[in-house]
């Protein structure tokens, strides 16, 4: 073992090369996109891995690989877990031989996520074991844990991180290579009555899954990373006259990164005892009713659902423990968003009272007078600090979408029209003074919504954007379905030739994939043909006066049609030379601020400016200067 200093995402690789993987597939989502992508800078020859064109895809990929005997691990985040459920529902039932990680990672806030999904009330729903880690040498850790227990019970699982665990940073033990496990698939056994799913066979297995997670129950109670802290120490709450309940001693029960800021929260509240739960289902049962027999109050600190409170309230009513369980359904802890250590600090002092908090500070050696100057220097210290900038989320200087937005925005000018959005960087064109999406609701929706609203409103102009990488991802059966229902409308595919939003991952149409092969890009434009679409148009949107006339003359065309937009992102090609202002012949109308709205021009001291820092010379804005003052 050695030690090394590195990102939570960066660790769960690490920990399942170590692991002996195999093979591992995904779909590129924040924030589980690294996982992968450290796969294969430090894969073990043999191993394959690919970013497949969605999480169906990949787990699919995966499970055959896995009924092999290889061990396996597909990687996404929570709104890709709903896309790859199909398949993970059945795989429940039919099992699998080599161990199977289903990593999703959750996004709480969120952050960069259209939703706040919780993954442990999945694994609930899919009856799938469940593993959460609270750190990033646990994720590390808990991977080999996962395989084992994969292969020992033949059912693909959960590992569920989240943001901070795998975008955090630690130094952590890892194993040498002459310690990894080395896994040699069997390969795959023709056997029917295992792997073909019939309904009997389906019945069958559900009542051995249903035991298999009754017994899973009793070794989660013995696993090491299902613990007990502080139980030496206790807080008692003093109970008035009208509190029937007798006093005992509060307590906290966490999981995930919430456990590592309830252990940080504990050095300015004062020690509770302490739960810590990492394996959210099956619920360790035996060990949480262990935990709770001595208890009066136990408040729940966990990301995002109430999985361990609603637990701990079953276990209480099953076991008659008159326990007072607090968190989400209490109104104790907030419902939604992140946890932080200074909310979970809040949550801990609120939850043993404000008497608590001074006798847990008498109780380190200090004095209430202490503790209120060490709280006035913590305010003026926090006075210092300047407040951060806002940034709002915004497409990048040169961005050729922003052209390509521009341009139907232009052409459609003064037209009953709407204009549905999808997921990517080309979201940012509902930002002003674009405001060019009307709609945006999932990977591929796009097209399907816009088909919608033509049915119902036959003189509206229908638009669907979606990127190039969605394109193959979840956006074709859409296009078929229109071209199947002779639908009306305008397809708009935003190409630049990668996978944008996530880090410039590669896609069918950029030509190469993870394992560094050279291969065919498929070509968008003939998929389209090959559908049935007659027009199909391709053109660079920084020409945008031939852009412009193109919209209109296309979208006047009936049926389905479709303009492609091609023009590289600005973060994989080298920038043009900046552009500059002439201020003389500039008229500071700001019409270049007010139309495109690109973060490279901005006002300093009444002077429009361009930033020469930001901008890529795409010379958009000189093309909507009036007076031509940009060159």
């Amino acid at each position: 073992m050695h030690d090394e200093f590195l990102m939570g995402n960066a660790a769960i690789a690490r920990g399942a090369i170590a692991a002996g993987l195999n093979l591992i597939a995904g779909y590129p989502g924040t924030p589980s996109t690294e996982v992968l992508e450290n796969v294969a800078k430090s894969k073990r020859e043999g191993t394959y891995v690919e970013w497949s064109v969605n999480e169906k895809a990949a787990l699919e990929l995966a499970a055959g690989a896995s009924y092999a005997g290889a061990r396996t691990m597909v990687t996404m985040k929570q709104v890709g877990l709903n896309v790859a459920s199909d398949p993970l529902m059945s795989l429940e039932y039919v099992g699998v031989k080599g161990g199977m990680i289903v990593l999703v990672a959750d996004d709480p806030g969120p952050i960069s996520s259209q939703t706040e999904q919780d993954t442990r009330k999945f694994a609930e729903f899919s009856k799938l074991p469940c593993f959460d880690p609270s750190s990033v040498q646990e994720a590390y850790d808990m991977i080999s844990d996962a395989f084992e227990l994969s292969e020992k019970y033949g059912t693909p699982v959960f590992l569920r991180s989240t943001t901070r665990v795998s975008h955090g940073y630690a130094s952590i033990k890892v194993k040498d290579e002459n310690e990894y496990y080395t896994n040699t698939p069997e390969g795959f056994v023709k056997d029917s009555k295992r792997w073909v799913i019939f309904p009997r066979l389906s019945y069958a297995n559900h009542k051995k899954i249903e035991a298999r997670n009754a017994e899973l129950t009793k070794v989660f109670s013995e696993y090491e990373k299902n613990r007990i802290c502080y139980a030496d120490e206790v807080v008692t709450r003093n109970h008035g006259a009208a509190d029937d309940r007798e006093a005992g001693s509060l307590a906290v029960a966490a999981g995930g990164v919430s456990f590592a800021y309830a252990l940080e929260a504990m050095k300015v509240t004062g020690k509770l005892p302490l739960m810590k739960v990492s394996t959210p289902f099956p619920f360790p049962e035996e060990k949480a009713a262990e935990f709770l027999k001595d208890k009066s109050e136990v408040l729940c600190l966990e990301e995002l659902d109430p999985v361990i409170e609603r637990e701990l309230t079953y276990i209480c009513g099953k076991y008659n423990l008159k326990v007072k369980i607090r968190g989400k359904l209490t109104g104790d802890t907030a419902n939604a968003g992140e946890n932080t250590i200074d909310s979970v600090i809040g949550d801990i002092q609120a939850f043993i009272g404000a008497d608590k908090k001074a006798d847990s500070n008498k109780a380190e050696g200090g004095s209430d007078a202490t503790a209120e100057s060490n709280a006035a220097a913590d305010k003026a210290e926090a006075a210092d600090v300047p407040e951060l900038p806002v940034r709002p989320p915004v497409l990048c200087a040169g961005c050729p979408h922003r052209a390509s937005f521009y341009a139907v925005k232009k052409a459609m000018q003064g037209r009953k029209t709407i204009f549905c959005g999808d997921i990517g960087c080309y979201t940012l064109g509902n930002a002003m003074p674009l405001d060019m999406v009307d709609t945006c609701l999932c990977m591929g929706a796009g097209v399907n919504i816009a088909q919608g609203v033509g049915h119902i409103e036959p003189d509206t102009k229908c638009f669907a954007f979606v990127g190039d990488s969605t394109f193959f991802a979840s956006a074709i059966t859409g296009v078929v379905n229109a071209v199947y229902n002779q639908a009306d409308m305008t397809l708009i595919v935003l190409d630049n030739s990668t996978t944008a939003m996530t880090g410039h991952q590669p896609h069918p149409g950029t030509g190469h994939t993870m394992m560094g092969e050279i291969v065919a890009k498929i070509n968008i434009e003939q998929i389209l043909r090959g559908i049935g679409l007659t027009t199909v148009e391709t053109i660079d949107p920084l020409d945008l006066n031939g852009s412009v006339e193109l919209i209109k003359r296309v979208a006047d065309e009936p049926g389905v049609k479709a303009v492609i937009f091609k023009s590289p992102c600005v973060a994989i090609v080298p920038p043009n030379k900046a552009l500059h202002i002439d201020q003389e012949k500039c008229i500071k109308c700001k019409k270049c601020i007010r139309e495109i709205g690109c973060p490279g021009i901005v006002i300093n001291d009444g002077r429009v400016e361009i930033d020469t820092s930001l901008c890529t010379g795409c010379t958009l804005c000189s093309l909507v200067c009036p007076v031509g003052a940009i060159s």
